[in-house]
């Protein structure tokens, strides 16, 4: 049955509350893990824009000693050119944690904070976000 108008509110409070930290903790995750994976790029476009004459032209011994405008370009479109494969990396190590981790069974339907009775995905399934009942492990994405 319906829930009232201000048990109604109170619950979408609840539900938009809990959805939203499970959103923040997945855009957590994925900003940890894109980081870690593309730090070698990171690190390459830093190092070939700093010592690049006509970009920043750092006065650092390395950029004087090692670094000319040439090799710097090459820096440059080296930390570009490996940016794209790491990128499916990062994507691919998130997705599968987050499916091992099932975050986003964690999400909760709006029909929650409407209707009465109607019970938790956490309560359904023995636990908190937990996807243990009716997951098979063997299922690919391909298949």
């Amino acid at each position: 049955e319906p829930r009232s108008a201000w048990c109604c509110l109170a619950w979408t409070l609840v539900v938009v509350t809990m959805n939203s930290l499970v959103f923040f903790m997945n855009l957590l995750l994925m900003f940890v893990i894109f980081t870690i994976v593309l730090l070698p790029t990171i690190v390459v476009v830093y190092f070939g824009f700093q010592c690049h004459s006509q970009v920043l032209h750092s006065a650092a011994r390395y950029c004087k000693s090692i670094l000319d405008d040439n090799s710097s370009s090459a820096l440059i479109i080296l930390g570009f050119v490996i940016m794209s494969p790491l990128i499916v990396v990062a994507m691919a190590i998130y997705c599968s944690l987050a499916r091992r981790l099932c975050l986003f069974m964690c999400f909760q339907p709006y029909s929650r904070a409407v209707y009465k009775g109607v019970k938790w995905g956490w309560y359904e399934e023995g636990g908190l976000c937990s996807c243990a009942n009716g997951w098979n492990t063997q299922v690919k994405a391909w298949v």
